[in-house]
C-alpha cells in the first residue's frame, strides 16, 4: 500500500505553493500530525493558510464498527484560511492538531456540516473554540488514490463564536452558512463579531 501522506502534501503544495512553516505533533495511541503553514500570496494576499497532514494516514472508522477496516473508509485533512497580520493565528497549529487526531483518539467521522470544539480559543483572544465543517472542493480538490482507498477530501474550516455553534445545533449548518451569507460575514476575519442570530 502506498504512503498516502507524501501525495497529500504534495497535492497542498500544488494548491496552495510552498509552506514557510511547519510544527508536529504527536498525542498519546495516534500518528503524528503535522500542520503546514501557508503564507498569503497572489490575489488574496492578505490571507494565511494552515492546512494539516497526518489526519489522512488512516481512513476514519465508524465509532459503531466492531473492528475498523484499515483501507476502506473517508480520508481528510482540514485547511483553516484567515487573514494574516490581525491577531496571533500561528498559534492555531496545537488546536488543528487536536481537531485532525480527534477521529483517531475520539472515533468520530469529520464530514461537511460538522461542528468540531477545542474547548478554548483556537488562537490567543479569539473569539472560536470550534469551527464548522465546509464542504470540499474549492481551494484543494480531491486526491484520488489507488482502488480501494476512498479519497483524500480537504476540509475547509469555518471559526464559529460560542452563539453561533449553539445556534448552529438546533438550526443546523446550511442556515447558519445562509445567514453568515445575507450579512455578508468576512470568515477569515480572525477577530470578527458573531453573526445576528436573532
Amino acid at each position: 500500500m502506498a504512503d498516502v501522506l507524501p501525495l497529500v502534501e504534495a497535492r497542498l503544495h500544488s494548491a496552495l505553493g510552498e509552506p514557510d512553516a511547519r510544527a508536529a505533533v504527536t498525542f498519546l495511541g495516534t500518528d503524528r500530525i503535522e500542520v503546514l503553514r501557508f503564507p498569503a500570496v497572489g490575489q488574496e494576499g492578505d490571507v494565511v493558510r494552515y492546512a494539516t497532514l497526518g489526519m489522512s494516514a488512516q481512513p476514519m472508522a465508524d465509532p459503531t464498527a466492531v473492528l475498523a477496516d484499515p483501507v476502506k473508509g473517508p480520508r481528510a485533512e482540514l485547511v483553516l484560511s484567515v487573514r494574516a497580520g490581525v491577531a496571533d493565528t500561528d498559534k492555531v497549529l496545537r488546536p488543528l492538531a487536536v481537531l485532525a487526531a480527534s477521529p483517531q483518539v475520539e472515533g468520530v467521522i469529520v464530514a461537511p456540516g460538522a461542528s468540531l470544539d477545542v474547548g478554548e480559543p483556537l488562537w490567543p483572544r479569539a473569539p472560536f473554540t470550534s469551527v464548522l465543517v465546509a464542504e470540499p472542493g474549492g481551494l484543494v480538490e480531491d486526491l484520488e488514490l489507488d482502488a480501494p482507498l476512498d479519497p483524500v477530501r480537504f476540509l475547509p474550516l469555518l471559526p464559529m463564536t460560542p452563539n453561533e455553534a449553539a445556534w448552529k445545533r438546533v438550526h443546523g449548518a446550511p442556515a447558519l452558512q445562509e445567514r453568515w451569507l445575507n450579512h455578508g460575514t468576512d470568515l477569515r476575519d480572525p477577530s470578527r463579531r458573531s453573526v445576528p442570530l436573532d
